[in-house]
């Protein structure tokens, strides 16, 4: 066998493939010694050992078996595979190099549904030979409500990662976060945070999007703004969610909730990689003339960015952006726009309410969540 050649092969991997998977596929798929392995890692082979039968014993794990099964196939794409690959081999490589997902998705993805497992009361529900899985979460009525929708590869990934843990395999699989998961999500919103600084940079092309250049106008103070943001395991949405009002209805709505989401996941999604281009003009028409048509990944995100935000306009635009995407609790959202103590509650309803008549005349009722 020749060493360099399967070495190769390990290195095809993606990105975020985690060393112990790296090693286990190299053993089991490549045929690779332990002890070559790791010499190459620069550790004792027992060490190695541990890790391909940690992995081995997971494999009871669906999320986990199907991410080893994916990769191990994704893995022979190698060129030094040779040319015998079969059809069928050839076409489940093509087909999984097709949706395969790199560091990239991974981390704006996961940073998306590892928010959503941080809530109370929430799981990441897959079901067997389901491309998708959901993540639902229990609502202040007793019942459930669907937050997130993601491709069961991310899912893979999650799992693969330690991110999240089923305690139970069956034919609905539910997964929770787990404490390396909550390190990852903090690590990837203070990445993000960063990212906001040039986000910053582009409030000059916006003409007439006073409320976002207002809103972004401290964004250079990481450390108070980090202080001034919800718990991993709460939001100003949820958080207001649960409280009732005089008749004892929930002070907002799932529905209201939903279109917060909404907004949050168009946020994120507009500013993935990189600040928005100098001509994004929130004064000009943006997108089709027709607002229900569809509109997908960055550009789309921006086209309904830039409507919703031209929608709400002053005011509301600002306290939705600052409690639905930036996460800003209401106190410090009204000391910073100025405002009287408690105001903040309710223009925050009504902007929500504005939200979601946007989002019913473009998407119709029930638009649901991007992902």
């Amino acid at each position: 066998m020749d060493g360099h050649c399967d070495f190769g092969r390990l290195q095809s991997l993606p990105d975020w493939v985690p060393q112990n998977a790296r090693h286990y596929l190299a053993h089991i798929e490549a045929g690779l010694p332990i002890r070559a392995l790791a010499r190459a890692a620069g550790c004792h082979a027992s060490t190695v050992l541990r890790q391909v039968r940690r992995i081995e014993a997971q494999r009871d794990d669906p999320l986990i078996d199907a991410a080893l099964r994916r990769l191990g196939t994704y893995q022979r794409r190698s060129p030094s595979f040779g040319p015998e690959k079969d059809h069928a081999t050839m076409t489940a490589i093509a087909r999984i190099e097709e949706t395969e997902i790199d560091e990239n998705r991974l981390s704006r993805e996961a940073r998306r549904i590892l928010r959503r497992l941080s809530e109370s009361g929430a799981v990441l529900a897959v079901a067997a030979e389901m491309d998708k899985a959901v993540v639902v979460r229990d609502t202040a009525d007793g019942g459930t409500a669907r937050t997130a929708v993601v491709d069961s590869a991310v899912a893979q990934a999650m799992a693969l990662k330690d991110w999240i843990a089923c305690d139970a395999p069956g034919r609905i699989s539910r997964y929770r976060i787990t404490a390396l998961g909550r390190t990852a999500l903090s690590r990837l919103l203070a990445e993000q945070e960063s990212r906001l600084r040039g986000f910053a940079e582009a409030q000059t092309a916006f003409s007439s999007g006073r409320a976002l250049e207002a809103a972004l106008d401290d964004t250079e103070d990481s450390p108070q703004r980090r202080r001034s943001g919800y718990a991993l395991s709460d939001s100003p949405l949820t958080a207001l969610a649960r409280r009732r009002d005089k008749t004892g209805a929930p002070f907002l709505s799932d529905a209201l909730v939903s279109a917060g989401e909404r907004l949050r996941e168009d946020f994120e999604l507009a500013q993935v990689g990189a600040t928005l281009p100098p001509d994004w003009d929130l004064s000009q028409p943006v997108g089709p003339d027709d607002p229900r048509a569809p509109l997908r990944g960055v550009e789309g995100a921006r086209v309904r960015l830039a409507r919703v935000l031209r929608d709400l306009g002053p005011g509301l635009s600002e306290i939705a952006l600052r409690c639905c995407c930036y996460l800003e609790g209401l106190e410090t959202a009204e000391k910073r726009m100025g405002w009287s103590a408690r105001s903040g509650k309710i223009v925050l309803r009504i902007a929500l309410q504005r939200l979601k008549r946007h989002y019913d005349e473009t998407t119709g009722p029930g638009g649901g969540l991007i992902g």
